[in-house]
């Protein structure tokens, strides 16, 4: 086997893992994010909506609601912050690291009583898809977004216009549509569940990222340290 045949299926392998660990993390993003919608009334992934309905109740007089809405963008950006924190600093098994913080950070969600903590859940779910995020940011250089979609159609409609009007670079927009699949498939299935369990279908979204994580074990290393940005931690001198 030649080095240039060799390289070429390691590639491949990555990108098929990384795909379909995009797409069972979309999923479980997406069922969050209908399970966390239908028990709070805001969304818990979906900052954008978020933002849209913080500044309608802040402009009808409902400051209350709008703080709520704006503390809960900064929620998501620690829960961010603190998932590349999580998968740089613990284990090289990244992946597994930052699952297993979400599984946990879920659990405790659901652990919190149903009657007069409805934020302190609402704000820990939101945490948990923050940090959700840093388990895979990017595939082979193509940038992936896992708890919102806006972004993934976006490059897969210009990845549209860019080969209507003669682009036949390698069509790698076409796996943005990977992460909408799997949230679309996610949020019904989220939904469903909340309709039969109530509150109860948090255990099952714990269960499902546990299972996940417990998958990623068994991963190369390699991999683990692939799908997240490198940190720089200086700066090039000039030359």
């Amino acid at each position: 086997m030649t080095l240039a045949r060799r390289r070429h299926l390691v590639r491949t392998r990555r990108t098929v893992t990384g795909l379909i660990l995009v797409a069972a993390i979309s999923f479980i993003a997406g069922m969050t994010d209908a399970v966390g919608l239908l028990l709070s009334g805001d969304f818990v992934s979906f900052m954008t909506g978020n933002t849209t309905r913080a500044a309608l109740y802040f402009a009808e007089g409902d400051y209350g609601h709008a703080i709520i809405l704006f503390f809960a963008l900064w929620v998501f950006v620690i829960g961010n912050a603190l998932g590349i924190i999580l998968a740089h600093t613990l284990s090289s098994r990244r992946t597994f690291v930052v699952l297993t913080g979400v599984a946990v950070t879920i659990a405790i969600a659901a652990l919190v009583p149903e009657t007069g903590y409805p934020r302190v859940r609402f704000y820990l779910v939101i945490l948990s898809m923050g940090m959700i995020n840093a388990t895979v940011e990017h595939i082979e250089g193509l940038p992936i977004g896992l708890t919102y979609i806006t972004g993934a159609l976006s490059r897969f409609g210009r990845g549209i216009g860019r080969w209507i009007v003669g682009d036949r670079n390698p069509t790698g927009w076409v796996i943005q549509t990977i992460p909408w699949t799997g949230m679309a498939a996610g949020a019904v299935t989220g939904a469903f569940l909340t309709h039969w369990l109530g509150s109860n279908a948090l255990w099952v979204v714990v269960l499902c990222v546990a299972g996940v994580a417990i998958a990623t074990v068994f991963l190369p290393r390699p991999l683990h340290l692939h799908f997240q940005q490198p940190i720089v931690t200086s700066r090039q001198p000039r030359r």
